[in-house]
């Protein structure tokens, strides 16, 4: 059975309401709206160079008004090339030629058409991906061979039309199955999904792109293991990322749950860094940890995905919308390039939010580290040494960090930081 027509319209949008609400309670009630009390006097005006000279800002800002046009102008073509396949019958038409060469069986049609549509849609943008990349080998960001760049595109391509088959393929059984409920078992599925994506990504998708080796055993290594216990969220194990082979950009990151948590290091980070700037950025991680970020992010993209399910429960029961993708009913395979479509616009919608929490808990990471670490002179001189390093422009313009921006600026970081050592002066 295929059908569903507007049968469960009505609840299906209801619970995509009811899950809507729930998702901003959690945004609301889970994020850290004020990570720091102002210190008497007032807080600290940003420096909008973050105390960076004048030729490092100038770098900065060259690299990003490099890389900034084809960012958008990869964002409008993918959503153009979205919009096209699933709004017209040209999707759908791909997607019957493809299953024509199989007997048109509709679950080949999803496991073959899928990466056709993703295919399609990376090609479009593949000439600006290259682009970017010669931006960052000409500013000495990237130090990957055209070899190794091509490998990571195909890499990250199949991970993602493997996942997004399968997943479709899903979705489209249950319609089939359960045409008036479908859309309540694929939250509920879609819930899942995210939660045990939160556990498996550092064990099966970090290690297709990278290799890590423990650190060796020194002050390094003991003194990252001592923060994470004074921390109350001890590590497994500290790795080294291999993040040679592709960037000379400094990061760390902690990830897993449980028995699978780890500090991971970029091995560029050895080499640039003294110790206690490497911890600085170690504590900040680790401060993500020990206000359960991570599982804030996952129950907040657990109920976005269960709202977004609903909602798309709601969209594919109408009608006109079904036959302008060239589709006869949700459970029909012709309907896979407006599914693509409707995921790609809520994310698109959903980044900006998801933007503004993220620069906030950063930001409580941030007074984590220095309540850790008790070192803002690290802290500031770890941040302007990213900046220069990450080629980071200090202080984007307004309107691009408010809706692109995961992080404070560089510039807001510093003055935070300045904020906490006059806090711990006055007391």
């Amino acid at each position: 059975m295929q059908g569903g027509g507007r049968t469960g319209a009505r609840p299906a949008l209801a619970a995509a309401l009811v899950l809507g609400v729930a998702a901003l309670l959690v945004v609301v009630l889970r994020t850290p709206w004020d990570v720091l009390p102002a210190p008497a006097g007032g807080r600290t005006v940003p420096d909008p160079t973050a105390g960076l000279d004048a030729d490092q800002v100038a770098r900065a800002e060259a690299f990003a008004a490099a890389l900034r046009p084809a960012s958008l102008l990869s964002l409008l073509l993918g959503l153009v090339v979205s919009a096209l396949l699933g709004l017209t019958r040209l999707g759908s038409g791909l997607l019957r030629a493809v299953g024509d060469r199989v007997g048109g069986r509709w679950w080949a049609q999803v496991l073959l058409g899928v990466p056709a549509l993703l295919l399609a849609g990376r090609l479009v943008t593949l000439p600006v991906s290259a682009y970017a990349e010669v931006v960052r080998h000409r500013y000495g960001l990237s130090t990957r061979s055209w070899g190794l760049w091509l490998r990571d595109v195909v890499v990250s391509l199949a991970i993602s039309a493997a996942l997004t088959a399968l997943v479709v393929l899903a979705v489209l059984w249950l319609i089939r199955r359960a045409p008036r409920t479908w859309w309540a078992w694929s939250g509920v599925a879609a819930v899942g999904l995210v939660v045990v994506g939160s556990f498996l990504y550092p064990v099966v998708i970090e290690p297709a792109f990278n290799r890590f080796e423990s650190l060796p055993a020194g002050e390094l290594r003991s003194d990252v293991f001592a923060l994470a216990e004074e921390n109350g969220t001890p590590v497994r194990d500290v790795l080294v990322s291999d993040a040679s082979r592709r960037t000379t950009a400094l990061n760390a990151y902690v990830s897993g749950f449980g028995s699978t948590r780890r500090v991971v290091l970029y091995d560029t980070l050895l080499d640039r860094l003294p110790d206690e700037e490497i911890e600085s950025i170690v504590a900040h991680e680790l401060g993500h940890v020990a206000t359960d970020d991570v599982l804030t992010g996952t129950l907040m993209g657990a109920l976005g995905a269960g709202a977004a399910t609903a909602l798309a429960g709601w969209l594919l029961s109408w009608g006109p919308l079904l036959r302008r993708a060239g589709a006869d009913s949700p459970g029909d395979p012709r309907v896979v390039p407006l599914v693509l479509f409707l995921v790609t616009v809520g994310g698109l919608v959903g980044t900006p939010v998801q933007n503004v929490v993220s620069r906030q808990i950063e930001a409580r990471a941030d007074v984590q580290a220095l309540d850790l670490t008790r070192d803002p002179e690290a802290f500031i001189a770890m941040q302007r040494r990213l900046a220069s390093t990450n080629l980071g422009d200090p202080d984007p313009p307004t309107a691009w960090h408010w809706f692109f921006g995961s992080h404070p600026t560089v510039a807001q970081r510093i003055a935070m930081a300045e904020d906490w050592q006059r806090l711990e002066d006055q007391r």
